[in-house]
């Protein structure tokens, strides 16, 4: 299991992601992505989402790859 953490702009669109295998490593940078967010963007609707992926080809291709 590939864990992936997105922030997603207003429009959808993905700011930045980084994916790895170590899900404890994947709650920590979720919280970060969390707590990154100001105010402001969580008001325009921006968010930060952790999901799952089964294969490092659904991983966004932006995204940073931890091993």
């Amino acid at each position: 299991m590939i864990w992936v953490n997105e922030h997603i702009d207003p429009s959808g669109i993905i700011y930045s992601a980084i994916a790895c295998c170590d899900r404890s490593a994947a709650e920590d940078c979720h919280d970060t992505f969390q707590a990154a967010l100001t105010d402001e963007q969580k008001e325009a609707g921006w968010v930060a989402r952790l999901r799952t992926v089964d294969s490092w080809d659904d991983v966004p291709i932006s995204a940073l790859k931890l091993s």
